[in-house]
């Protein structure tokens, strides 16, 4: 998960340093208040390396008895007169190492797709456009807050396998939305006594790096209410296949699908079948399950009930946004100049000229997308003597979305080197152009060409 990370204390050194600004192998690490107490943020990513090596790494190095690098700065004081510092350290030297996640264990979570006409790169993977896969998450039957939806054994207090060691339930993750069906832990653990088989750090291409955190959570089955629902399985347990294409806080569903459905490789998105990929390693969620199990019954664990359950009922809020509203496509999208592709191309080049436009959109006869023309086409149509409008047509076209920030739009057209895009509907249909000179005016800078 990227919410995860681990405090240190790296202990004083002499003279004493108050730690004004760190870094552990070129990634910077926060420091949260104190002289020598640091947090790693798995997503920090380092200073040299970039998205090859980040914050999860750092703490899969150290729980693996690695030697990390440690850099600081201070402004100094005359209690903590040092004003930098640089060692080699391994978990050993460190008064403490804890895993600290503040949200960990999602109930379930979204399947994701993308609509776009361009892959994407998320937190959720790599996304092909015209949902051309999909990936979830999770591990469904076997995942702890489903098989005790109501929180009657999980809650501050619990004792948990975590990364191969013990650790405990600290309330709540972030984010918490039980009655959505959206439940989250944070959980906290010795890092010096994890296993590096249950942990990772890893890079998702394109987005960032994160930590893959294994955890596991025994459910005393109390009475016959919680032996049903920890009898859940996967074709009971739904979730919603969502475009991620859609770069706004809310996604609206596409469907609803199972985990057995999901489990099986493929699904069904718009009429295609689409091949789906878990990001959570299922096998190993297995082994954690035998794992603990094992502890379990060798008398190494023992079960604890919660001091305090957890909400079962809210719901997370979005932020509070009081400046700076962003804008969206449908406030600066105008009509486009449309043509079909039988017409001759004079007949385009005089409309270019008439309606003052450097784009023509083409589209079939219901209205939906096949191609664009520009000025420059028909300029290099003129020199290469091309004699019909197909000859020149643009086929591979970049779009925009009514509901998409004009943010994303402006990073879009200067990403491909582009002056316009056509905007459309879900299924094709234009509905106007954006153009570069469009976003201009509202964002400013150069947009694209």
């Amino acid at each position: 998960m990227c919410s995860s990370g681990a405090v240190v204390n790296v202990g004083h050194s002499d003279p004493p340093i108050k730690i004004q600004n760190a870094w552990i192998n070129d990634v910077p690490v926060t420091h949260p208040g104190a002289a020598v107490d640091l947090f790693i943020g798995a997503t920090l990513m380092s200073e040299t390396k970039g998205m090859e090596y980040g914050g999860g790494h750092v703490i899969e190095d150290l729980i693996r008895g690695k030697s990390v690098d440690l850099r600081a700065t201070a402004y100094g004081t005359d209690c903590y007169p040092r004003t930098e510092v640089e060692t080699t350290i391994t978990k050993d030297d460190l008064n403490q190492f804890i895993l600290l996640n503040f949200r960990n264990g999602y109930q379930r979570y979204n399947c994701a797709v993308n609509g776009r006409d361009e892959t994407i790169y998320t937190y959720m993977g790599k996304l092909l456009p015209k949902y051309r896969n999909a990936t979830y998450s999770g591990a469904g039957e076997i995942a702890p807050l489903l098989n005790d939806p109501d929180y009657e054994t999980i809650g501050l207090g619990t004792k948990i396998f975590l990364c191969g060691g013990q650790g405990y339930v600290i309330g709540e993750g972030t984010q918490h939305s039980p009655s959505a069906g959206l439940g989250t832990l944070m959980v906290k653990g010795d890092a010096k006594k994890m296993d590096a088989e249950f942990i990772r750090g890893a890079t998702f291409t394109g987005y960032g790096t994160t930590l893959y955190v294994g955890l596991g959570i025994p459910i005393p089955l109390l009475n016959i209410g919680l032996a049903k629902k920890a009898a859940v399985r996967d074709e009971e347990i739904l979730t919603d296949v969502v475009d991620y294409g859609i770069p706004r806080r809310t996604r609206p569903p596409i469907r609803r699908v199972s985990y057995r459905d999901l489990k099986s490789g493929k699904i069904e998105v718009k009429g295609k079948e689409v091949r789906v990929s878990s990001l959570s390693s299922l096998e190993k969620a297995q082994r954690i399950c035998e794992e603990l199990a094992g502890w379990i019954k060798a008398g190494d664990f023992t079960l604890t009930l919660p001091v305090e359950r957890l909400p079962n009922v809210g719901t997370a809020k979005p932020m509070r946004q009081t400046k700076g509203s962003a804008a969206f496509v449908d406030s600066i999208v105008h009509e486009a100049v449309t043509c079909s592709e039988d017409e001759a191309i004079e007949a385009i080049a005089k409309r270019l000229v008439t309606r003052n436009v450097n784009h023509i959109v083409v589209v079939d006869a219901t209205g939906k997308l096949t191609g664009i023309v520009t000025s420059w086409d028909i300029t290099k149509a003129a020199a290469n003597g091309a004699r019909t409008l197909s000859d020149i047509i643009v086929r591979r076209v970049y779009t925009a979305l009514p509901n998409e920030p004009v943010e994303v739009v402006s990073k879009r057209l200067a990403q491909h080197n582009i002056s316009a895009l056509p905007v459309v509907d879900g299924v094709e249909k234009v509905l106007g152009i954006v153009t570069s000179e469009d976003v201009a005016k509202l964002v400013g800078g150069d947009c694209g060409g």
